[in-house]
């Protein structure tokens, strides 16, 4: 790809990317934010490049996703030099953002409860898939797993999501 071409490219991905890094910090929009902006400042400085070996948008998911990882390992250590005293203390939970409560429904509440009863790789699989439009080949190369066990992933992860859901209706 020309490199004049990218930061169009990243552009036109920028939602989907977005989404992504989302999924990726667990719904916390500033740490998406943080997240995303320091994998386009990777990218732009070139300490990420595209290599070709994949697509774009999957090399980009998958830096997303380090990224993301990245960031959770460092304030995981600063937790632990820093704040040992506060470990004990248990975390209050982050009270949801007006716009995530007006803009759920009751069966989209049902669906992320029953994702959240998932293992984290089903739910990456489930959601790389069903929501950014991937193959299990790709989201496979994105989180870093071989295609077989993707699909043993996926293929589980679907039978549970129907299996809880057709338990609670739908709703929980």
């Amino acid at each position: 790809m020309d490199e004049s071409a990218l930061p169009g490219e990243l552009e036109r991905m920028h939602p989907a990317s977005f989404g992504w890094a989302l999924w990726c910090c667990n719904h916390r929009r500033e740490e998406a934010e943080e997240v995303l902006q320091t994998t386009y400042l990777k990218i732009l400085e070139g300490t990420a490049r595209f290599d070709g070996k994949s697509s774009l948008r999957t090399w980009l998911f998958a830096v997303i996703r380090r990224t993301a990882m990245e960031r959770r390992r460092r304030q995981w250590l600063r937790g632990q030099i820093f704040d040992r005293w506060q470990a004990s203390q248990p975390e209050a939970p982050f009270p949801p953002d007006p716009e995530t409560v007006a803009s759920a429904t009751e069966s989209s509440r049902a669906l992320l409860q029953a994702l959240a009863s998932l293992s984290a790789r089903q739910r990456d699989l489930l959601h790389l898939v069903f929501y950014h439009d991937m193959t299990v080949e790709e989201a496979s190369r994105i989180l870093k797993v071989s295609l077989g066990t993707a699909r043993t992933h996926f293929q589980r992860g679907k039978r549970q999501l129907r299996k809880i859901l057709a338990e609670t209706g739908g709703r929980k």
